[in-house]
């Protein structure tokens, strides 16, 4: 499990097709070189156009996507986009999971990857990473990117697809392809109609333009179409990663060590090895596992294994990752990734502001705890997995069992909660492995214990801010530091670990706190890198997560400092940044924000940008007998050019009862290399009583589309720290709130 992963060699010829050169090898025509044909199948009845959507005999038109659904609604925001350009009846839509292949890879995301990269090497970086995420076929789901990544190729999908059926249907009424177009799955010309169904074996791979013409007014992009994964998962028959049932399935539970998983020591399983109902104890590498008849028999089997752990790293405890982190804000190590004026110069002297912030680890607590169902046959392995990233599945997977990619298949299922855990392939690695052991289908689920200890985090920060205020009452200088674990490091070297580097200071860890929107004078933003054992991962947001809390809640004591109500001074600071005022305005008025009120309550405002979109929140709160309740958040999004606004909202929705749930309760602690926490129990979700009525505004736009899975996170947790700060007098410095008396 600990080798380097075998990338796939690609020739220049297939590296061409893959990366897409004309619209024609980025959609994927029939008539593609054969050792590059498209992948996906098409079952008897359907007609595949192109890489990207078939139709059936029945007029049915399937939409592949290469995206996970999670909650977040790709399974309908990208089909919506090509069913637009197609002209399809939304009636008839469906979906199917893409395979892997160079055309539905996510190029997108390398963006992200490079701001981890130094500010000097960025460029070459993003172009690097770009040709390494489309030659290796790289599908990932993560960074709110989905719908960025995906709309130009979609829209020329499916306009291609449309021209063909004109052709298609001009063809036999003896008129011209460009006088016809379609409409709610059927071709039009001049009060002819023929339906889709109709003309699928007529369709002629000539036809295929090189660059498909665009609608100019879209018909369906911008409705609030209904979601196409809402109705099997209310009638129970969506399936899950947790629901795959195979012949002759056994079930496997695991138990994994300390922090940092240290590799098995002993084992002693005299008391679970020939029970009724036990298949077998396997060990792997750094866990062990019981194989079971049923999921219980393996749960119950695995608290019967006395098992030895190598020794935890010291270093793996809060006392000591809480020294490093300060220690850090205090040294001299951090490098500076925005440097603007002299702000250290500006910042001595009288009048400096100073406030230090901490936020705390994180887990992902998905609903569905990490689990994956393998099959190995005749020295192929299949996989069935809630994953993000079906291509990373693939390479670890074939890597750990010795296999090639190509003898290891990896089929999606809807994920029950994600946000970014499921990126990470460890669970479909231990149930190849154990497949492999007992030479039967096997399903592992992991225990919430098992999902709670051995989580990739989202790691400890502390931030030092400080600010000296100009006599017409605006910010001069600003200065973060922030003391931060590096993700992207620990998350790679797991994962791709032949792209993976060293630890070290990076923008990808400020993101958020270098491009914001105010005019600040002279500012300096650093980060000081600290090592930890603890795993760390792409966290619901990453970055912003922290970022915002630490930026949005020092402008607010910025603000209170010069005595200008926190509203007014962030919009005297947004003169060139018009559509950030907007936000903030919408969120403003309809929260009819006032600030602090009578009886303990009070109102707090933030704004943030993150994955291309603007978020602003006011968070209304009252504060009785030292208790607080957020009674309601009004949200305003300014996210370009909305596919659906329905699922913007919810979204919005579910960002906001995320990033409260962290704001009040969320905290990892680890003592001598354990998670001290293991349950619910311990790591509390906001419960139905807890959330707050939530009013989500959406500003029209026609830039392009930015995302809306992650930035409805981050300005929760500094609203809301700023309304507590309105009522009471007292600023929460330190997240979570849960355990501080406040008043």
């Amino acid at each position: 499990m600990a080798s380097k992963l075998k990338l796939p060699a690609v020739d220049r010829r297939k590296f061409l097709i893959g990366t897409g050169v004309g619209a024609g090898l980025v959609i994927g025509y029939l008539a593609w070189p054969r050792d590059r044909a498209i992948n996906w199948a098409a079952r008897p009845g359907e007609t595949l156009i192109n890489g990207w959507v078939k139709i059936d005999s029945s007029g049915r038109v399937i939409v592949a996507v290469p995206q996970a659904e999670m909650g977040q609604g790709v399974y309908t925001a990208l089909p919506q986009i090509l069913a637009d350009e197609l002209g399809a009846d939304w009636r008839t839509v469906g979906v199917e999971p893409a395979p892997l292949h160079p055309i539905y890879a996510n190029t997108f995301i390398a963006e992200g990857f490079a701001e981890g990269l130094p500010s000097m090497l960025q460029g070459m970086g993003r172009w690097a990473l770009t040709e390494v995420v489309s030659r290796y076929s790289l599908q990932l789901t993560g960074g709110s990117s989905s719908v960025a990544a995906y709309t130009d190729t979609l829209r020329s999908a499916g306009a291609a697809a449309r021209t063909m059926l004109c052709a298609a249907a001009a063809r036999r009424w003896s008129v011209e392809a460009a006088d016809c177009d379609t409409a709610n799955g059927f071709v039009e010309h001049q009060g002819k109609r023929l339906r889709f169904a109709e003309l699928i074996d007529e369709i002629d791979a000539d036809d295929a333009p090189a660059e498909p013409v665009l609608r100019k007014v879209p018909r369906l992009i911008g409705t609030s179409a209904p979601r196409l994964d809402v109705p099997s998962k209310v009638d129970g028959s969506a399936r899950f990663g947790i629901d795959v049932r195979l012949p002759n399935m056994a079930y496997a539970a695991v138990r994994a060590g300390h922090v940092g998983e240290p590799a098995v020591a002993s084992v002693d399983s005299t008391e679970v090895r020939g029970q009724p109902g036990i298949v077998r104890v396997v060990e792997g590498p750094d866990f062990v596992a019981v194989v079971a008849d049923t999921w219980w028999g393996a749960r119950t089997g695995l608290d019967k294994i006395k098992a030895r752990f190598e020794t935890p790293d010291s270093r793996a405890s809060s006392a000591a990752i809480d020294k490093a982190l300060t220690d850090a804000l205090a040294g001299d190590d951090a490098e500076a990734f925005r440097d603007e004026g002299d702000a250290a110069e500006a910042l001595t002297g009288a009048g400096v502001i100073q406030a230090t912030y901490a936020v705390p680890f994180l887990a992902h607590a998905c609903l569905e705890p990490m689990t994956a169902t393998a099959r190995i046959v005749d020295g192929r392995c299949e996989i069935w997995a809630p994953t993000q990233s079906a291509s990373l599945v693939n390479w670890r997977v074939a890597d750990a069992l010795g296999f090639s990619e190509s003898d290891v298949t990896v089929f999606p299922t809807l994920v029950g909660g994600g946000f970014g855990r499921k990126a990470e392939v460890d669970a479909c690695v231990q149930a190849a492995l154990i497949a492999a052991e007992v030479a039967r289908p096997v399903q592992l689920i992991w225990t919430r214990e098992e999902d709670t200890r051995h989580d990739k985090y989202r790691p400890a920060a502390k931030a030092r801010m400080r600010a000296k205020l100009s006599p017409d009452k605006k910010v001069a200088a600003w200065n973060a530091r922030i003391a931060v674990p590096s993700v992207g490091p620990s998350f790679m070297s797991r994962n791709l670990p032949a792209m993976a580097g060293d630890s070290g200071a990076n923008a990808q860890a400020l993101e958020g706190a270098l491009h914001m929107p105010y005019d600040l004078g002279a500012v300096r933003v650093e980060h000081a890198d600290v090592v930890t054992p603890v795993p760390l991962g792409y966290w619901r947001s990453v970055g912003h997560s922290y970022t915002a809390f630490f930026v949005e809640s020092f402008v607010d004591e910025l603000a209170q400092a010069a005595g200008v109500d926190p509203l007014t001074f962030r919009l005297r600071m947004l003169g060139g940044s018009p559509r950030h005022a907007e936000v903030l305005r919408v969120a403003a008025a309809e929260a009819g924000f006032m600030g602090a009120g009578d009886d303990g309550s009070a109102q707090g405002i933030a704004l943030h940008e993150s994955f291309g979109s603007i978020v602003a929140q006011v968070a209304e709160v009252t504060v009785k007998d030292g208790q607080l309740q957020v009674v309601r958040v009004t949200c305003a999004i300014d996210c370009g050019r909305v596919i659906n606004p329905d699922i913007v909202r919810q979204q919005m929705e579910g960002g906001i009862v995320f990033g409260l749930t962290a704001a009040l309760h969320g905290r990892i602690s680890f003592a001598d290399g354990v998670t001290e926490q293991s349950n619910f129990d311990a790591y509390p979700l906001l419960t139905m009583a807890e959330s707050p009525e939530i009013d989500v505004h959406i500003i029209p736009s026609t830039e392009r589309s930015g995302g809306v899975g992650e930035p409805g996170v981050p300005p929760i947790a500094p609203a809301l720290a700023n309304a507590v700060a309105a009522a009471t007098g007292l600023r929460v410095r330190e997240l979570p709130f849960a355990g501080k008396r406040l008043g």
